[in-house]
């Protein structure tokens, strides 16, 4: 991916644990690499096919000036967020806050917090067996969307499926939501469990029904495999209700670590059937 730099953008501003600091301010400084795809402006000379570095400077220069933190961390993350919100050229973004001046009373040359931000591909698996199934898919869905940091793109049509498990129950509609989004993969497990307990999901039996169910499916290529969480989703390879719907959105997306594309996984689940 191409970048963009910007290096030592001063601000004044008034971040600080000490009251001194938030009373009389202190200059700080920004260095920022934008990565995004610079080809077609490259191609075309148009600024309207970049990430305008002027105005991204601007923006920094206002949002820093404006708000007041304690701590430079809490200023780095969220300019990064509204970064990457604003300004949609911006695939992922190096951000460093400087405190030149810093209290620390001793001799120093600087002292600075330096993140990387970026926005992740994920597929996300729905599911309802269990009153107006479609009314708790829809709020659902348009909660996900209403986060900060989740854009929903694209949603698959929803199917229905016989119970996975061997519990007794009602059948589900079930389907695939692609989105992008910058939390980390905790963060959005955090967010998708509270969309289901706002449709009173409970977790009283295990493969039982459920007002909503919401699952991480992929995260980009991440292998992740803990008590937590595990992705790739540990099972999507045979359920066919996570397949058919992966395949109308991403029929060539691989599985991390089998490599299987998920129209080989759904062939090989159909001929095992």
């Amino acid at each position: 991916m191409d970048e963009i730099r910007i290096e030592g953008l001063k601000v004044f501003a008034n971040h600080g644990v000490n009251r001194e600091e938030q009373e009389n301010g202190q200059d700080f400084y920004v260095n920022a690499v934008l990565y995004t795809d610079t080809r077609r402006a490259g191609m075309s000379d148009d600024l309207e096919d970049t990430a305008n570095y002027s105005e991204v400077c601007h923006f920094m220069n206002q949002f820093i000036g404006e708000n007041t933190f304690q701590l430079i961390e809490t200023v780095a993350e969220r300019l990064a967020r509204e970064i990457l919100l604003r300004f949609s050229p911006v695939k992922k973004l190096d951000l460093e806050i400087c405190k030149p001046k810093a209290p620390i009373g001793l001799p120093f040359s600087g002292v600075s917090v330096k993140i990387s931000r970026e926005w992740h591909e994920v597929y996300i698996a729905f599911g309802s067996n269990i009153g107006d199934k479609e009314a708790h898919i829809d709020r659902g869905l348009a909660m996900l969307n209403t986060y900060q940091g989740v854009i929903v793109e694209k949603a698959s049509e929803i199917i229905r499926s016989t119970p996975y498990g061997g519990v007794d129950q009602e059948e589900f509609l079930n389907g695939v939501v692609a989105a992008r989004t910058y939390l980390s993969p905790e963060e959005l497990l955090e967010v998708l469990h509270e969309i289901e307990a706002s449709e009173n999901r409970e977790r009283k039996v295990h493969w039982g029904p459920r007002t909503l169910d919401l699952d991480i499916i992929f995260y980009d290529d991440l292998i992740q495999d803990d008590e937590e969480l595990c992705i790739p989703h540990i099972d999507m390879q045979n359920r066919d209700f996570v397949l058919l719907p992966m395949m109308e959105l991403a029929p060539y997306k691989r599985h991390p670590v089998t490599g299987k594309s998920v129209q080989e996984m759904i062939t090989e689940l159909r001929s095992n059937q």
